[in-house]
């Protein structure tokens, strides 16, 4: 049905993000203020949806449309009353219960235009060409009804894109989880404000490409603030400033990088040499013996060295900042080799093996970033991954309040966290990062932009958004299986050079 890809029209996105309930209530606070009516918005988001169809699917002449019965819903009736106008074949099923005025005020419009409304049991035009998805909006909790589930699935095998109203149906809008059966969307036409669940943790395998409208609320948005934010490539330029034409290496940061256990010399010469391609002045990875010479082989820019207590000690004394973990193991020599950095005061980063001694020695400090994955994230909550991924938002904020500083949860809608409270959600990356390496290769890069003088939280951002346009660009070139983690390199140095990206693009 859908290529399980998430794309949206860059320009019509906003970069604030609202949790799902407060943006309902703030929705009637919204109207009241500019003196609007909730049925007026929701004629606006009727006409916005109908013109995304319209658009994306001008050919389409019979639009099979499912009303729930909520207000999401009611946009249904809006929908199906404009395309009936515009000449347009409508089939539209409904549920049986009461609604929300503004929503019956709609389903009474439809009726007077000489509107039918089928029951959902009725059986289904088989020439619509275009599926409209009403039947359920931002308030899901749990899995939707056995009779909505059974539309749902049918609408996902019916030979007809489909277009969700706000949101698709069955995916929660706080967190992006999909309790049980979930429409597959080919477009989603949002309203007002992005919602979290639209762009983290299930979202990309059922939003399709997304659109959102403020149904002329900008301008009260614009006056509001809120603290989970979107982020994407179009902000690189913000962090990536061109560099001063008398700057030298000892301007961009001294970074040393620890791990590399027996077998995992790839590990720490990927986190090394990402850290290189992101701008590090200096890089050092201390790792074992036998992983110096295949490292300066393949990377000469490194400086290696063997990990020694005499080594660690002086090094701590040359760096700006440390990143520790990658291939570090978690036998007395990668336990060694942490215990000294809990008296190392300058940034530090911790990954992989570094964040599972962390879950057997809690520890909280604030000159940290970590970065785990959801299983990483488990042991140190002490919980079940299921458990992560049922609130992303929540369980990054839990890590943060457990262990400080700044934190990176990866995954599909990668959440940044901080001890201020703000979120952000990384729009950015694809399913070609699904293969190893790639973690160290972030850890790599959020390292250097730590040495080059970013606070934590702004170095995981742009780190993260690096990360993921790096991929992007390659994924646009060659599709995204086969992706290595190496390959990031050759389009890491245009994304972090956005100066020269837009010389180039114009």
């Amino acid at each position: 049905m859908t290529d399980h890809t998430l794309t949206r029209i860059p320009q019509s996105i906003p970069h604030s993000i609202w949790p799902a309930d407060e943006l309902r209530r703030a929705e009637k606070t919204a109207a009241q203020s500019l003196g609007i009516s909730l049925y007026e918005l929701m004629l606006r988001a009727g006409q916005a949806a109908f013109d995304v169809a319209r658009t994306a699917y001008p050919a389409a002449r019979h639009w099979l449309i499912l009303c729930g019965h909520g207000n999401n819903g009611g946009d249904g009736y809006v929908v199906a009353r404009l395309a009936v106008a515009a000449g347009i074949r409508v089939t539209l099923l409904a549920q049986a219960s009461a609604l929300p005025q503004e929503a019956l005020s709609a389903r009474e419009a439809w009726l007077a235009a000489d509107g039918v409304i089928h029951s959902t049991a009725t059986p289904w035009p088989q020439d619509a060409d275009l599926i409209i998805d009403g039947l359920l909006g931002t308030g899901l909790q749990n899995a939707p009804r056995e009779n909505v589930a059974s539309l749902i699935e049918q609408a996902n095998h019916f030979p007809a894109p489909i277009i969700a109203l706000d949101i698709p149906s069955g995916l929660n809008a706080q967190t992006g989880t999909t309790p049980g059966a979930v429409v597959h969307a080919h477009h989603t036409i949002t309203f007002i404000a992005l919602k979290p669940g639209l762009l983290t943790g299930k979202a990309r395998d059922v939003v399709g490409q997304l659109h959102h409208h403020a149904l002329g609320l900008e301008a009260w948005l614009s006056q509001q603030s809120t603290n989970i934010h979107r982020l994407d490539a179009s902000q690189l330029a913000q962090w990536f400033t061109p560099r001063r034409p008398t700057s030298h290496k000892g301007d961009h940061g001294r970074l040393v990088v620890i791990g590399g256990d027996h077998g995992t010399a790839g590990a720490i010469r990927m986190a090394g040499e990402a850290a290189l391609r992101a701008g590090a002045g200096l890089v050092k990875v201390l790792t074992r013996v036998e992983n110096i010479v295949p490292i300066i082989t393949a990377r000469p820019e490194l400086m290696v060295d063997e990990l020694t207590p005499q080594s660690l000690d002086e090094s701590l004394e040359w760096a700006d900042v440390v990143v520790i973990g990658p291939g570090l193991g978690q036998a007395a020599w990668g336990k060694q080799a942490l215990r000294k950095i809990d008296n190392f005061r300058k940034p530090t980063l911790w990954d992989a093996d570094a964040l599972n001694l962390l879950a057997i020695n809690p520890d909280k400090r604030h000159n940290r970033v970590i970065t785990p994955h959801p299983g990483e994230a488990a042991r140190l909550l002490n919980c079940k991954v299921a458990e992560i991924e049922n609130d992303r938002l929540l369980s990054a904020q839990r890590l943060v309040q457990r262990y400080g500083g700044v934190v990176v949860l990866k995954g599909a809608g990668t959440i940044v966290a901080d001890e201020r409270g703000v979120n952000s959600i990384i729009d950015a990356g694809n399913a070609g990062m699904a293969s190893g390496g790639m973690g160290d290769v972030l850890s790599g890069i959020i390292g250097a932009l730590l040495g080059q003088a970013l606070s934590p939280y702004d170095a995981a951002c742009a780190g993260c958004i690096a990360h993921g346009a790096a991929a992007d660009e390659l994924a646009a070139r060659y599709g995204t299986r086969g992706m290595l983690a190496t390959d990031l390199f050759s389009t890491l140095r245009r994304v972090v050079n956005p100066d020269v990206i837009d010389v180039n693009h114009d």
